[in-house]
């Protein structure tokens, strides 16, 4: 007889993967009306909004950088401790781990070995870096979910079967609500002048490492064109007060700073679609401005130590999402010492050409259109939901 109720321990750990998770989670649960579905696990803002209890909160485990994880290391296994627990006392019918590989996938080896279920959706990025993680996730993992048209292809090379490719999460999810009008009109933009998006990360060091850089390149336009108006677009209120907390102690910078340059938070799709041009810190949000339809330079800067020491083990021929999925330079990336104010201000002005503007927008169309159109969510669930059936 068809089990009526699962207890389902969910870990995510970071911004992105929470908002995965979430739309996961409401997506399981409607899978199956008659099945009662608990949820517990590492959950951020909009997993505990969708009712999943957060046994760690995983706004605490976002943290980036080897030196500033070596420091909470403590804080990982107490977490790490709290969540096996759970898991135990509560007969986990399933563990889904979201993402953050580097603690979810220690974690799937030790809860796999005690006998429970394991899935993972979205796959940890092998592709890129760490390959010797492979044999983890043939050993560990009952069912691997991927959201990236390559990845199930490639998994098969390297012997891993047990793969679903569900298509993007993100392909049909990412829209603006506003017209660019409308957004203009709520934030006293001037529609008729051009508006370029600033996306700092969503972390508080990548924030403190590239939102000066950034200012610093919008400055220098500011004093080519001074009509230009810039939106810091933060993903959440912790974001949004480590931006103007940073326009507010700048010192000289301020002096020089565009006059209309705004924080807005927890709007960027809306952002982004006002925008002529974006500054996108490479991640997630790649791949959402490219869905949005926004021209981007693509940045990141971490510190010397972590480049260095990460960098050989990378891979891959690009850096920002959007361009893997393309496999090609749709967009230009300025990775740590490539990323100064002057080179991204120039690409930015490249980015405003109305030839160009137009020519990157519709090379972003083509490739958000392999992503899918819609429903991923919706078909983990129904895999997830298969799988405890076995």
């Amino acid at each position: 007889m068809e089990n009526k109720k699962h207890n389902i321990l969910i870990v995510a750990g970071e911004a992105s993967g929470d908002g995965h998770a979430a739309k996961l989670v409401k997506a399981i649960s409607e899978v199956s009306p008659e099945t009662e579905f608990t949820f517990f696990g590492a959950a951020g803002s909009k997993m505990r909004s969708v009712g999943v209890e957060a046994v760690v909160k995983a706004d605490e485990l976002s943290i980036v950088g080897l030196p500033e994880i070596a420091k909470a290391l403590p804080m990982f296994l107490k977490a790490f401790r709290d969540l096996k627990m759970a898991a135990v006392e509560r007969k986990a019918d399933a563990i889904v781990l979201v993402d953050f590989p580097d603690f979810n996938l220690k974690l799937a080896k030790t809860l796999k070995k005690m006998g429970f279920k394991v899935i993972y959706y979205i796959s940890p990025q092998l592709w890129a870096w760490r390959k010797y993680r492979l044999r983890t996730i043939r050993d560990h993992v009952d069912l691997l979910i991927t959201i990236l048209p390559f990845e199930k292809d490639w998994y098969s090379k390297h012997g891993i079967g047990h793969v679903e490719y569900v298509g993007n999460p993100l392909a049909m999810e990412v829209h603006a609500e506003r017209s660019k009008l409308e957004f203009c009109e709520k934030y006293d933009l001037d529609p008729d002048k051009p508006v370029i998006s600033l996306l700092p990360g969503s972390r508080h060091k990548e924030i403190v490492r590239i939102l000066p850089v950034l200012l610093k390149s919008a400055a220098l336009m500011s004093k080519r064109d001074e009509e230009i108006q810039f939106i810091i677009a933060s993903a959440s209120p912790a974001n949004a007060v480590d931006a103007v907390k940073f326009l507010s102690d700048c010192g000289e910078l301020a002096r020089s700073l565009p006059k209309k340059i705004i924080v807005v938070n927890n709007d960027t799709y809306n952002a982004l679609n006002a925008s002529d041009a974006a500054a996108v810190t490479s991640g997630t949000a790649t791949l959402e401005t490219g869905i949005i339809g926004t021209p981007m330079a693509i940045v990141y800067k971490t510190s010397t130590f972590n480049y260095k020491l990460l960098r050989p083990l990378i891979s891959v021929e690009h850096f920002g999402l959007i361009n893997l999925i393309a496999g090609e330079r749709v967009a230009k990336e300025l990775i740590q010492d490539d990323l100064t104010p002057q080179t991204l201000a120039d690409e930015l002005f490249r980015l405003l050409q109305a030839d160009e503007n137009k020519r990157v927008r519709a090379a972003l169309a083509y490739v958000t259109d392999t992503l899918g159109h819609g429903g991923a969510s919706k078909r983990a669930a129904e895999a997830i939901f298969k799988e405890l059936q076995k």
